[in-house]
């Protein structure tokens, strides 16, 4: 065992939170729970009972069905968004469709608070992108130059690969590109 070496007394807090970056880095988070939140006003408001001493208010409208089926797909798709983010376009546009139809079915939107949520969602689902992967900087190239080491207006080399197996190459096939007398149409029509 190394001196350098962290790995086995490092706290679990800190690895867990390294992974958890390391997740959350690689799909639409902030999306995600954007999403999630705004469904859990839009579904929650209709059923809902405020108490103001003896008064009784139930905010619960002739639509509470719509509004709780909404709530429950916007948080469908914000865990969507999470573990599956491959279809993160398809979410953010279904919570953004979602959001504007919870505005007349759902208490405005949950008071708009669900609406602006879910639609903030839907956006950031539709606007991530997956990062590239940094370059590691102490990979050398093919010419035993660190990056940082190659001067100014010096391009990489492609890197190459050397393959111990012999894979056939295979040929493009030739078409005959000459224009034929019928203009190019088909002899059978």
């Amino acid at each position: 065992m190394s001196p350098e070496s962290t790995g086995q007394n490092e706290h679990y807090l800190r690895v867990l939170r390294r992974r958890f970056r390391t997740w959350r880095g690689n799909r639409p988070f902030w999306a995600g729970l954007f999403t999630m939140v705004g469904g859990l006003p839009i579904a929650y408001f209709p059923y809902a009972n405020m108490h103001l001493g003896n008064i009784t208010l139930a905010m619960s409208t002739t639509a509470g069905a719509g509004s709780l089926i909404i709530g429950v797909l916007l948080i469908t798709l914000g865990l969507t968004m999470w573990f599956h983010h491959i279809v993160r376009v398809f979410a953010g546009v279904a919570a953004i469709l979602l959001a504007l139809i919870s505005i007349p079915v759902a208490n405005i939107g949950g008071f708009l608070v669900g609406f602006l949520f879910a639609l903030l969602g839907g956006a950031l689902s539709i606007s991530w992108a997956p990062g590239e992967p940094k370059p590691d900087p102490t990979d050398t190239g093919a010419q035993g130059l660190k990056t940082e080491d190659a001067g100014p207006g010096t391009q990489e080399p492609e890197p190459e690969f050397h393959s111990t197996a012999a894979v056939p190459q295979q040929q493009p096939e030739q078409y005959d590109t000459t224009v034929e007398v019928d203009g190019g149409r088909h002899r059978a029509g």
